[in-house]
């Protein structure tokens, strides 16, 4: 349990989702009715919510940052956070903007925003979730990274009919039509836990990725480690899809679920590897990246 804060910075952007403007003055206006001192910032341009955030880790910050978007600018906002200085840091309450908001619902599940806001307020709950960073960029990711199959569908989601999840549903879809696995090693701690064709691999902390899927789940945000899930070839592609939405591909033939702190995902037929994180691919040409725990690396207000 922790008090109530002092001032709250509410961080908005309106191109995460089709109501998130309208969201983001009522998320305002529920913190001011609340007796905390609130300031809205509405995103213009892409990398602003990172700008906004590191300049609220100054002297006088708010004690909280709202954050009302997608997963996407939740990644923004966390580095820029951890850009600032840690005894400065604001912890951070996620709201579902976006599309996917896969981050939310892994600290709310589908408890609605009004509801996760009033506990935030009434009740704030500081935890400290472990982040991921990937060695050869330095860059962070949040909800976690992956390779192959749910890399690729990145490609195709902005010419993907629908909205929201079921948009990058339709690009899952479109992108297994032509997808053949590849060859690849994945090693945890030093050790490697699978050589050979590959559909997929998803490292991170959080269970959920694109709003409706759960390729983690054993996974706990803030116990040190980073879980891993490899998927071969030998569970047929659309199995492996469909039961990724619960979990239930954890066991299955060609399926290898690990834990570590220090990852390796290579790509071995000398071809570069289809690398995300947290919903941006890297176009760095690398057939190798290598992820690290960050652990305890966020403070977020939580249950």
């Amino acid at each position: 349990m922790s008090p109530s804060p002092k001032s709250v910075l509410v961080v908005a952007n309106p191109a995460a989702g089709t109501h998130s403007r309208e969201m983001a003055h009522e998320v305002a206006r529920r913190i001011a009715g609340a007796g905390t001192p609130v300031e809205l910032a509405v995103t213009e341009r892409p990398g602003h919510a990172r700008q906004l955030a590191r300049a609220a880790g100054g002297p006088g910050g708010p004690a909280v940052l709202v954050c009302v978007g997608g997963d996407g600018t939740a990644h923004e906002i966390v580095t820029g956070l951890l850009a600032g200085r840690e005894e400065r840091r604001a912890a951070l309450l996620v709201l579902p903007g976006g599309r996917g908001n896969s981050f939310y619902r892994e600290l709310w599940s589908d408890r609605p925003w009004p509801a996760a806001l009033e506990a935030a307020l009434s009740a704030p709950h500081v935890r400290r979730v472990d982040l991921a960073r990937i060695a050869e960029t330095g860059e962070l990711a949040l909800l976690g990274a992956s390779s192959g199959l749910a890399a690729q569908a990145l490609t195709s989601v902005r010419d993907a009919l629908g909205t929201g999840r079921r948009r990058y549903q339709t690009a899952v879809a479109r992108t297994m039509i032509a997808f053949r696995p590849y060859r690849g090693r994945v090693s945890v701690d030093g050790v490697v836990v699978q050589s050979g064709a590959t559909v997929s691999v998803l490292v991170g902390g959080g269970r959920r990725r694109g709003g409706q899927f759960m390729p983690l789940p054993c996974s706990v945000l803030d116990d040190g480690l980073l879980d891993i899930c490899v998927a071969g070839a030998e569970l047929p592609l659309r199995d492996m899809v469909r039961l990724a939405r619960d979990g239930s591909h954890v066991g299955r033939d060609g399926v290898v679920y690990a834990r570590g702190r220090r990852v390796v995902v290579e790509r071995t037929d000398g071809e570069p590897l289809f690398f995300e994180h947290d919903g941006d691919l890297l176009y760095t040409g690398s057939a190798r990246y290598t992820l690290d725990v960050v652990p305890r690396a966020l403070p977020v207000l939580a249950p």
